[in-house]
């Protein structure tokens, strides 16, 4: 089983949110934890968010990438342009994508929304093409 990280400047909105998805839509398929070049905290509109939709990440908790080694994971995927300040080990894993997403931070609703679902359909993508 393949293990993936999502990795994000704070670990605090699209990470978990790629964290949840993944979790959710790749059980049994991947495994898979979310980390941010430092930790801060989970934003509570991605919650709102994504229980809109029917997934819980309320138990979901910002984690910093320097808790856990490169070479346990077969797939890093950074979220937000990020790649080019990660320690090189971390890019040299057998997958490595950089997603670029907007940060919906201080935005409306419906930002966080059209994140939420530009996400999900990343997070399909990469479960398919990891089966």
């Amino acid at each position: 089983m393949k293990k993936v990280m999502f990795v994000c400047k704070k670990n605090s909105r699209r990470s978990q949110m790629a964290e949840g998805f993944t979790k959710t839509l790749g059980s049994g398929k991947v495994e898979v934890v979310s980390s941010g070049l430092a930790s801060s905290q989970v934003d509570p509109m991605i919650v709102q968010v994504m229980s809109e939709i029917g997934i819980d990440i309320s138990s979901q908790t910002s984690k910093a990438l320097d808790n856990f080694k490169p070479e346990n994971f077969d797939v890093v995927i950074s979220l937000c342009g990020c790649g080019v300040n990660l320690p090189q080990e971390w890019v040299l894993r057998d997958v490595f994508e950089d997603w670029q997403l907007s940060d919906p931070e201080g935005h409306d609703i419906e930002t966080f929304r059209r994140v939420r679902d530009e996400v999900k359909s990343r997070v399909i993508k990469l479960i398919a093409d990891l089966a």
